[in-house]
C-alpha cells in the first residue's frame, strides 16, 4: 500500500482542527471531471464528521491532457497568497466546463483580488514551484492520477464515493 511521504504542514491548504483524529489528503487537478465529482462528496464528508475530519487539498495538475490544469491551480495559489484559497477552490470546480484566463480574471476581481496582479504571476510563473512541489509529492507518494486520495497517510484505493470514503474514515477514526 502506497503511504503519504510528504507529512501535512504549515504550507499545506487545510480545513478543520489540527488536531483532528484523521486527515483526509487530496492530490487533484480542477480540470479533472472526476476531481469535481469528488468535490461535492468531501463537503459531505467535511459536514458529516465535523471536528474529526481535516482535509487537505493538495495540486496534482495532469498537463498532458488538462491544458487548463496548471494555470488553475496557478490561480489558487494566487489566491491562496489573498487569503482566498478555499473560495477559489470552490469557484475552479463550480466552473470547471469555463476554465481558462477570462474566467480566471473574472473569478479573482469576484474575490476582491487583483487580476491584472494575477496575469503578472501567471506570466511571471510565481507559483509554479508551489504547484510542482504539491506535484512532486504526490509522484513520491505514489500518485499517478487524480483524485488520489490519503487517509490518515494509507492510500485509499476504493471508489470516491460518501459511503466508500466514510467507511474508511470511520474506519480510520476506529482503529
Amino acid at each position: 500500500m502506497s503511504t503519504l511521504k510528504i507529512p501535512v504542514s504549515e504550507r499545506d491548504h487545510v480545513q478543520g482542527e489540527e488536531n483532528a483524529p484523521c486527515t483526509l489528503v487530496e492530490y487533484g487537478d480542477y480540470e479533472c471531471p472526476h476531481c469535481r465529482a469528488a468535490h461535492p462528496v468531501i463537503r459531505r464528508l467535511e459536514r458529516h464528521f465535523g471536528g474529526r475530519l481535516r482535509f487537505v487539498f493538495r495540486n496534482f495538475p495532469l498537463t498532458q491532457i488538462h491544458r487548463n490544469a496548471q494555470s488553475a491551480a496557478e490561480t489558487a495559489e494566487f489566491a491562496a497568497a489573498g487569503g482566498k484559497f478555499w473560495e477559489m477552490h470552490d469557484l475552479l470546480f463550480h466552473n470547471q466546463e469555463r476554465l481558462g484566463s477570462a474566467l480566471f480574471e473574472e473569478l479573482v476581481s469576484q474575490l476582491g483580488l487583483d487580476a491584472d496582479e494575477l496575469r503578472k504571476s501567471l506570466e511571471e510563473g510565481t507559483y509554479t514551484s508551489l504547484v510542482r512541489e504539491d506535484f512532486t509529492g504526490g509522484v513520491r507518494s505514489g500518485v499517478n492520477g487524480t483524485p488520489t486520495f490519503f487517509i490518515n497517510g494509507d492510500r485509499h484505493n476504493g471508489p470516491h464515493d460518501f459511503e466508500h470514503l466514510s467507511a474508511k474514515i470511520e474506519a480510520a477514526l476506529q482503529g
